[in-house]
């Protein structure tokens, strides 16, 4: 018998400075029997990230054609493609050439230092691709918030995300 996914409700509050964005949000987070608290926070964090009236998670984990996050408008065209953790080239090929823009959000500590030194050069020619990192540290603080039903306020100003009392510094690699 397959085991089902665990239903997360969270009021999101965002106030993106940076981008002049502010909206509140009321999501409903599917989380895959597979998937650790760490990285449904993250994909929390991603949403946060790149709000917008458009953005809606994707089936991401369990299917290789929808993204973890995407941004697609009204007339059917994905203007924003999210991954995280630590895909192949060829996943992050593939959102680069279906999206106006992608990002991928790293987690994990060591291993992303080393998948980065891998994956480097090959992802430089995906112009429209950016990278951030999340320290372990970082990581650990947002998966120690989860629960089923939250309530979160997150500030983006000047590179450093407020995070319902947590202070986030995520780094960008490319």
């Amino acid at each position: 018998m397959a085991l089902k996914a665990t239903i997360f409700k969270v009021d999101l509050q965002v106030a993106d400075l940076d981008r002049g964005h502010f909206a509140d949000y009321a999501l409903t987070i599917a989380r895959h029997p597979s998937e650790t608290d760490e990285r449904m926070m993250v994909r929390l964090l991603a949403f946060a990230l790149y709000a917008s009236e458009d953005l809606s998670f994707g089936k991401g984990i369990s299917t290789d054609d929808e993204a973890a996050l995407w941004e697609i408008d009204p007339s059917g065209v994905i203007r924003l493609w999210v991954e995280l953790g630590l895909p192949d080239e060829t996943r992050l090929r593939k959102a680069s050439h279906k999206a106006d823009r992608a990002a991928l959000i790293t987690y994990g500590g060591r291993g992303v230092d080393v998948w980065w030194r891998t994956n480097a050069e090959a992802l430089k020619r995906f112009e429209n691709l950016e990278v951030w990192q999340i320290t372990p540290e970082d990581g650990a603080a947002l998966a120690g918030l989860a629960e089923r039903k939250m309530k979160f306020s997150c500030t983006l100003q000047e590179g450093t995300v407020y995070f319902e009392g947590l202070e986030l510094h995520p780094i960008r690699l490319q």
